[in-house]
């Protein structure tokens, strides 16, 4: 219900920002159709801008009476994109303790359990697909052909080669760049989990991915950003695969991470390249050491 309650949210302010006084709406499935929802949810959005006074709805009959007001929309911290939804239940399904290499995923099902449409999330799968991990097979139907080593091995090399040079321009960036803002408050995060590591460890997972793309989007490149972007939801989902020691592993990637940061800060090219290349090379171990043990003898 959370999920859908936050797909609804995001929905709802897309479709609301996008309205203009004295304009017709369409039906509900092409409402559904456009912002790529349930049509459960698009009668959702109806219902609240009509209760809100921002349209009129007599039956089929769909008016904006007025231009919503910033108060009529949900705050930024309520609302996560469709494609970070889509992707953390799909992360979180293959990543249950019964997912094996053979595992059937379906587009229907995963839907219903989002909340949105079945296009959302057929165009997320198609786009994960190129990786290898998962196959399409008729009916809407796809196969989890599990991840191997070998996999793992190609996907760190291309993840160090490319960070390398992103933490390089990161090093390069002005004094009044928003990314350094950015980088003391990961940095802050950092010190707050370390100070109740007990009880918010698992935390951790999400802030690697937020660190480790901030670094990334200082290269200003569109091939690296695309790259990132779809191998981000493997990389760092890695932390829940193998759960044993997770206080420990994450432990020391925070101490690594503040080391890393603490580099970029000096704008030393030499530091930030030593910490940047010691962090990738441990991420490297921990990431062959979360495969499952069925990622072994998982099929290519």
């Amino acid at each position: 219900m959370a999920r859908q309650n936050t797909v609804f949210k995001e929905a709802y302010n897309r479709y609301a920002a996008a309205l203009r006084a004295d304009e017709a709406l369409p039906s509900e499935p092409e409402i559904a159709a456009q912002l790529g929802i349930s049509r459960s949810t698009a009668r959702a959005i109806l219902t609240r801008l009509s209760e809100e006074g921002i349209i009129r709805w007599n039956k089929r009959q769909k008016v904006v009476l007025r231009a919503p007001s910033d108060a009529d929309f949900f705050p930024s911290e309520e609302t996560d994109s469709l494609h970070d939804i889509i992707e953390r239940s799909f992360m979180q399904r293959i990543l249950s303790d019964d997912a094996a290499p053979g595992m059937q995923i379906n587009e229907l099902e995963l839907a219903r359990e989002i909340g949105t449409g079945t296009t959302s999330v057929r165009e997320f799968l198609i786009r994960f697909s190129r990786f290898g991990l998962i196959e399409k097979r008729p009916n809407s139907h796809w196969i989890l052909k599990g991840f191997t080593r070998d996999f793992a091995l190609e996907l760190a090399d291309v993840r160090e080669m490319f960070e390398l040079h992103s933490a390089a321009e990161f090093g390069k960036l002005p004094a009044e760049h928003d990314a350094w803002r950015a980088l003391a408050e990961i940095k802050a995060e950092h010190q707050e989990i370390l100070k109740d590591l007990d009880t918010r460890y698992k935390e951790f997972s999400a802030l690697d991915e937020r660190f480790h793309l901030l670094i990334h989007g200082a290269a200003k490149n569109r091939f690296i950003a695309d790259f990132y972007d779809a191998i981000a939801i493997i990389f760092h989902y890695h932390y829940q695969w193998n759960k044993a020691f997770a206080r420990q592993r994450n432990e020391r990637a925070i101490h690594e991470h503040l080391d890393y940061i603490a580099a970029l800060e000096s704008r030393d090219p030499v530091a930030i390249d030593f910490s940047c290349r010691l962090h990738l090379r441990s991420a490297r171990q921990t990431l062959l050491q979360s495969l499952p043990q069925a990622g072994e003898g998982a099929a290519e």
